[in-house]
């Protein structure tokens, strides 16, 4: 029984090891969490309660960055976008016109940057664009967090 003991212990705890790296295996591979910038975005939204807002709250909520021109990642296309970005209050708001400009601009400018046309064109390429904006301008807001980013003005030409 003596030179057995050692054999036992270890067989328990291999047995042992080996059910709690399959248990966290399982976890990973069970966890719903999206890979991609639209489905992380998605997620994100789905956490947010939506409140309905009239027109007047809207405004007090929404800064414009209007007219911004960049290459796209093929050098033969530029885009012009005018995009509008719903925050969560009015705080947030006044912070994030003091840093658009310092900010927010380039961080758009990248992002359109290293797309090409196909990839911004209908409204799937739209919505990943606004999604990408949404991960990339929410940590970089001193306080408050981004809602919503639409398009408003699109042109995306060769020159």
């Amino acid at each position: 029984m003596k030179k057995m003991l050692p054999w036992l212990i270890t067989i328990l705890l291999a047995i042992t090891l080996i059910a709690i790296v399959a248990v966290i295996l399982y976890k990973s591979m069970m966890s719903e969490e999206p890979k991609d910038a639209a489905g992380k975005a998605a997620s994100n939204a789905e956490a947010v309660q939506a409140e309905m807002l009239d027109a007047d709250e809207r405004v007090e909520l929404t800064s414009e960055i209007k007219d911004i021109k960049t290459n796209l990642a093929d050098p033969e296309y530029i885009a012009v976008l005018g995009l509008a970005f719903q925050l969560d209050e009015k705080s947030t708001k006044e912070d994030f016109d003091k840093i658009s400009n310092i900010q927010i601009k380039p961080i758009i400018i990248r992002t359109l940057s290293d797309m090409k046309p196909e990839q911004i064109n209908g409204s799937a390429g739209k919505d990943e664009l606004c999604a990408k904006l949404l991960n990339l301008i929410n940590p970089v807001l001193p306080e408050g967090k981004l809602v919503k980013i639409e398009v408003t003005d699109y042109i995306v030409t060769r020159l």
